[in-house]
């Protein structure tokens, strides 16, 4: 037998209970209950995730083939149209979450997505810019709980050190669902009107239809995969599910069935990171969500065809998500957030400079590569930085929700960035998007300080005065405010 296979596993300092509680399996039994969950959770909740982005950016694509002139959104209305999803998608994020702690993930989270889907289907048959509005806002209530319901749902299977990557594929879906999204609509236009005579579906209409019955189909099907929690898992033996659920136990020090109570989101509210990372996550969130409505308009304005613009929107999401796994992956090797983060925002800051102030579309669209490449790997960055420094799973589940809810406001700001009457050169929206990159560089570059700053404090028992006058019991319920506990910078 190797010494790999013989050898008890090692749980470092800051996130052990006590030395009492070694683990009592070794490292390769975790590595295989991990690979285990990876193959039935990952996979699927990046297939939801990419379902929920695309039909939440469909309705840019849909514009440049038609909806746009269909529905007069003329001068602000296909902004509005925009903001009121994001407005309604921000109120429902945290309460959202809070539910899907009480009652658990397996079929909380696929509803959402049927929900969603089930929009998006029925949008296919609007007649109005009012009908649109409406819409939006419902849309925006079944996928306000789905980014930070599954980042939460992951948070609850991983350890800190391997949430990034996980989070990042499944985030990464929506760079892939831009990309997938250009080629399903140059697809699904070309299918000949159907329908009946009340309410015929042609051009735009297939790209909600076929698209919102997609997502239904695949929602439905998921609770079969998805496990409620690691000791549910289908995967994994009695024994696994044991090392599955205790080593999260011993990292975290505290009951992952803990319900959420009031201290649990004043905890959230005051954490500083939380902070950070939303404003960074806000600031990322104006170029990744303004790229997903509006690249397919800024790629035709350049002066080419509706499908060739639609086809070269592929490329630099394709790209992008790839890049964004990859850092990803070395972020959770090198146990480092900020400093990823802060290196890319070189990348969007070319790229919105070459926007901004070149003439040639060729070089625009080198400019495009550049932004997606410098920007998506940001909103799965700060989100899961955010997840690493809070801590226990009540406190998580409330600060994921948060941090996004936060985070999309950007997504408001990305809808006005971009007005028709500014096309096609657009030089208000890259500046304000070029403005966001550099905050991304300031709020990273804080994030790091501030945990370093904490670590070394904590370290020489400037936080020791927390426990005074506890149990043990309260002081295990600290969470990320235990002087044990270590931030990831």
């Amino acid at each position: 037998m190797s010494d790999e296979k013989s050898t008890p596993i090692e749980v470092e300092a800051p996130e052990a209970s006590s030395s009492e509680e070694l683990p009592l399996w070794t490292e390769a039994e975790e590595t295989a209950v991990r690979h285990k969950l990876d193959w039935q959770i990952v996979p699927t909740v990046t297939v939801l995730y990419l379902l929920c982005f695309l039909d939440r950016a469909n309705i840019g694509n849909a514009r440049i083939q038609g909806m746009d002139k269909e529905l007069d959104l003329s001068g602000y209305r296909f902004n509005w149209a925009l903001s009121i999803f994001y407005i309604v998608y921000l109120c429902f994020e945290v309460p959202s979450n809070i539910v899907l702690k009480r009652v658990g993930p397996r079929y909380f989270i696929p509803g959402l997505v049927v929900g969603f889907g089930f929009v998006s289907l029925c949008t296919a048959f609007v007649k109005t810019f009012e009908q649109l509005c409406g819409l939006r806002a419902l849309l925006g209530v079944f996928e306000g709980g789905a980014m930070p319901g599954i980042a939460f749902f992951l948070s609850s299977f991983y350890k800190r050190k391997e949430l990034y990557f996980r989070v990042g594929i499944y985030v990464s879906a929506a760079s892939m669902a831009g990309a997938f999204g250009g080629l399903l609509a140059t697809v699904l236009t070309r299918i000949p009107a159907w329908g009946t005579a009340a309410a015929p579906i042609a051009g735009w209409r297939n790209i909600f239809f076929f698209e919102g019955l997609i997502t239904m189909i695949i929602g439905v099907l998921a609770p079969i995969i998805l496990p409620q929690s690691p000791s549910t898992s289908k995967r994994l033996n009695d024994r696994e599910k044991w090392i599955a659920e205790e080593r999260l136990r011993l990292e975290h020090k505290s009951d992952s069935n803990e319900n959420v109570k009031p201290k649990h989101i004043k905890r959230a509210v005051f954490n500083i990171m939380n902070y950070i990372c939303a404003g960074g996550f806000f600031m990322i969130n104006i170029t990744v969500q303004g790229m997903s409505v509006f690249m397919p308009t800024v790629l035709a304005d350049l002066g080419w065809t509706a499908t060739k613009a639609q086809l070269y929107s592929v490329p630099p999401y394709v790209l992008a998500s790839l890049v964004a796994i990859a850092i990803a992956f070395v972020s959770d090797k090198t146990k480092m957030r900020g400093i990823y983060l802060a290196a890319f925002t070189f990348l969007g800051i070319t790229g919105f400079s070459i926007l901004r102030w070149s003439d040639s579309a060729n070089l625009k669209y080198m400019g495009i590569y550049f932004v997606a490449i410098g920007a998506f790997p940001g909103g799965p960055g700060f989100l899961s930085w955010g997840l690493n420094n809070s801590a226990g799973p009540a406190v998580r589940a409330v600060s994921g929700g948060y941090i996004v809810s936060l985070g999309t406001a950007g997504g408001i700001v990305a809808t006005w960035a971009y007005l028709a009457k500014d096309g096609p050169t657009y030089p208000i929206g890259h500046s304000i998007n070029l403005g966001a990159q550099f905050a991304v560089l300031f709020l990273s570059l804080l994030g790091i300080v501030y945990c370093m700053w904490e670590n070394r404090l904590r370290a020489r028992g400037g936080r020791d005065y927390r426990l005074e006058g506890l149990t043990e019991e309260q002081k295990a319920d600290l969470g990320y405010r235990h002087p044990e506990f270590r931030y990831i910078a």
